[in-house]
């Protein structure tokens, strides 16, 4: 056998993405880049690690436990990576976070100063919806996650970070009344929903819930980018946290519609598995966001309370 880590460090990204294209994309590569690499490894090996079926690639059984084994050795390098870099007293190491998909605006400012000050820490963010977000909790496979509506079945600890302010919004084509209107409102017009274990979701079918209203939902995408873009092409009105709509708002392609008790409001939160053994860069970040909070919000959110 005489595989390179690079080969390894491509195959477990092939066997993770199940696509060449999504892995050349991953690792900063061509395409016939990481075939060539593929075929390298795959020489080394009687049995198939790969097979195409229908155009589509899927990975072996055997493919996957040589996928497995190929990351605990990369694991291993990594580590040693770590240690060199703790003996020059840099603090170093793999953060792992994940944040429900419209936290992508916010998290971002909480760690930017502290990755620089710390630049050997390798930062894995994972940036999905609030069921899988507390899915990776629960499996303890990361250190931190953000949400916006704390989970009410796991006992956790958690730091909030900024307030999640939800309003109703539409594109500027048509004119609403400056004046609050009321919520029978949300009863008349289309509302694009996002989809099944997303915050916002569960945010606005609570507040229905809790308001007694009946809306008429126009349709369900599974990212805020997705709801933003039918909401400007005018397939029908959205309740979106204001974080994510900064630029359109700016430029007028988008218009918040007053609403009496409006906005909705839950709150970013960093949150953990309480009891967790935090490394010491798990240490080092939750020291950083409460030392630094105030100043990173001022600096970065100074916008958001003027809605």
């Amino acid at each position: 056998m005489n595989y390179t880590l690079h080969q390894l460090l491509v195959f477990t990204t092939i066997a993770k993405t199940e696509s060449i294209t999504k892995a050349a994309e991953e690792l900063n590569l061509t395409q016939p880049a990481v075939s060539i690499q593929l075929k390298n490894l795959q020489d080394q090996f009687e049995l198939p690690l790969t097979e195409i079926i229908g155009r589509k690639l899927y990975v072996t059984e055997f493919g996957k436990e040589i996928a497995a084994a190929a990351n605990n050795i990369l694991n291993e390098v990594h580590a040693i990576d770590y240690k060199t870099q703790e003996y020059k007293g840099l603090l170093s190491g793999k953060l792992k976070i994940a944040a429900v998909s419209t936290g992508i605006y916010v998290i971002p400012y909480f760690l930017e100063g502290f990755l620089q000050h710390h630049p050997g820490i390798a930062l894995s963010l994972d940036v999905t919806n609030k069921a899988k977000v507390l899915e990776s909790l629960e499996n303890n496979d990361i250190d931190f996650a953000m949400v916006s509506v704390l989970p009410e079945n796991m006992a956790i600890e958690n730091i909030p970070l900024l307030k999640n302010k939800l309003y109703l919004i539409n594109n500027t084509q048509q004119i609403f009344s400056p004046k609050k209107h009321s919520l029978s409102l949300l009863e008349k017009i289309p509302l694009i929903f996002r989809e099944q274990g997303s915050g916002t979701r569960l945010t606005m079918e609570s507040f229905f819930a809790e308001k007694n209203i009946t809306v008429h939902q126009k349709m369900e995408l599974t990212s805020n980018e997705a709801v933003k873009q039918a909401v400007l092409a005018g397939l029908g009105s959205s309740i979106m946290p204001l974080i994510g709509i900064k630029n359109e708002l700016m430029n007028k392609s988008l218009q918040i519609i007053p609403l009496q008790n409006f906005p909705i409001i839950t709150n970013w939160q960093l949150i953990w598995r309480k009891g967790k053994k935090h490394s010491a860069i798990g240490r080092a970040l939750l020291k950083h966001i409460q030392e630094e909070k105030e100043n990173i919000i001022k600096k970065y959110f100074d916008w958001y309370e003027q809605y």
